[in-house]
């Protein structure tokens, strides 16, 4: 087993709290999947021998349920060579009585096919029983009774739901335990006069009973530990997955209080789209594997730089990409930042290789203003921005040139410290009218400063 949970973290500075929801996806859940390297072949085979249950639960149990039968059937092979070594005919029907039950118990798991407890009934009703007759026969100088204390065991055969199933069990065991202690003689029919005998059973006793519960008790802590590995990497999941899908103090809200409405209107934010130039035409005529790798490499690299410049991406549509920046209410960094990442973005289009025969560009658009954030829906809930900043954003855009970026009068008063313009004109905007609008230049921070940091 791993010796320490599966990490979550991302170390490098620009990145989020969690890492890409499609590297969470394809991680394996399974800790026990991330354990056959150190776990051999024949053993994960061996406690897993005769479970035909998809039920991961009921796999758990009988896999103990194999543990406990092939731990008692080594115990009673011990008890075998050592008695066979000490006086082979003298205790030929003890002899006897071990072979058969190691016999039984290593074809125990046969059982679980025809009923999910068969095999573990088969296990404590035989050792409750019979085993009695055992102290019995030796008496309790030979401390055999030892093995009544592991009826404990037996919730963890069953499961501590299926109570109905271990209680008459548990009591069973505790029954024969106090016949043994009250009706018992201290040196049974079978070689009474023997204190040897009675030494090496003792000794016996003891030590397999310690061996098998250090087994049990071991599968136990590893199974427990298993879990809550699986726990926290689910866990680790969820997280990276709502953190992928809400900005983060949104999603904290959202834990905070599940049933709250995320509603928060803003004075001020940025709200960037991209679009790419011509690509509708151009994937008209292309395979969807192509289209779909060129549009993952891309956008991947988009995310990159968003989280860089500490923006929020808020969705894509087909081939366009909707970014605010200001929603923590820095409305002067957000609207700077924004714009170094608009640049960035047109660089990074120019480095992509062609899409088919043709090389695409960016057409980019960026206004400031007032605007409505909230999540809406129940189901695949999104977290989305309304409002004038938005539609005329988006007019930016659709308006705008191919490898341009186009803004708004309101962002050159917001920026005019940090970028360069050149002013377009007049553009008649749908529902708002004439508009002055500027393209971005270049930025007029000296070269090296930090990304994503505004001018002093």
């Amino acid at each position: 087993m791993s010796s320490a949970p599966p990490e979550v973290q991302v170390d490098t500075p620009d990145a989020r709290r969690w890492p890409p929801m499609r590297e969470m996806v394809r991680r394996p859940t399974d800790a026990a999947a991330r354990l056959r390297k150190h776990v051999p072949n024949w053993l994960r085979r061996l406690i897993s021998v005769g479970i035909v249950s998809d039920d991961p639960e009921v796999r758990r149990r009988q896999k103990f349920v194999n543990i406990a039968t092939f731990a008692a059937a080594a115990d009673a092979l011990h008890h075998t060579v050592v008695n066979l070594a000490y006086d082979a005919s003298g205790l030929f029907l003890l002899n006897l009585y071990n072979l058969a039950i190691a016999a039984t118990f290593l074809v125990a798991h046969r059982f679980h096919r025809y009923g999910e407890h068969l095999a573990a009934a088969t296990l404590v009703g035989i050792m409750s029983t019979t085993h009695f007759l055992v102290v019995w026969a030796v008496g309790l100088s030979a401390d055999l009774h030892i093995y009544f204390t592991m009826a404990g065991a037996i919730l963890f055969l069953f499961g501590i739901q299926n109570w109905r199933w271990w209680l008459p069990f548990l009591i069973l065991a505790m029954v024969s335990l106090m016949i043994s202690l009250t009706v018992v003689s201290e040196t049974g029919p079978l070689m009474p006069f023997d204190d040897q005998i009675h030494r090496i059973l003792s000794a016996q006793g003891f030590f397999n009973a310690m061996v098998t519960n250090a087994l049990l008790i071991g599968y136990v802590l590893w199974a427990l530990r298993r879990a809550e590995q699986n726990l926290q990497f689910e866990h680790a999941r969820s997280e990276a997955l709502l953190t992928n899908i809400l900005p983060e103090r949104i999603a904290e809200r959202l834990k905070a209080n599940p049933s709250a409405t995320i509603a928060d209107k803003h004075e001020h934010v940025t709200v960037l789209f991209v679009d790419l130039v011509g690509f509708t035409p151009v994937a008209r005529n292309l395979g969807p594997e192509e289209v779909v790798h060129y549009l993952d490499r891309l956008f991947t690299e988009f995310d990159i730089l968003i989280d860089r410049f500490e923006a929020e991406k808020i969705k894509t549509i087909g081939d366009a990409y909707m970014i605010v920046g200001g929603l923590d209410g820095d409305c002067r960094k957000g609207s700077a930042d924004l714009g170094r990442l608009a640049l960035a973005l047109i660089e990074t289009i120019a480095d992509q290789p062609q899409l088919g025969e043709a090389r695409l560009t960016l057409r980019a658009g960026i206004h400031c203003g007032p605007a409505i954030a909230g999540v809406i829906g129940e189901r695949r809930f999104t977290y989305d921005v309304w409002g004038d900043a938005v539609n005329v954003a988006s007019r930016m855009e659709s308006q705008g040139l191919p490898g341009r970026i186009q803004v708004t009068e309101i962002f050159v008063e917001a920026t005019s410290d940090v970028f360069e313009f050149e002013p377009r004109g007049e553009i008649d905007i749908k529902g708002i009218g004439p508009m002055r609008t500027f393209l971005i230049k270049g930025a007029r921070e000296p070269t090296g400063a930090m990304p994503g940091k505004p001018p002093a």
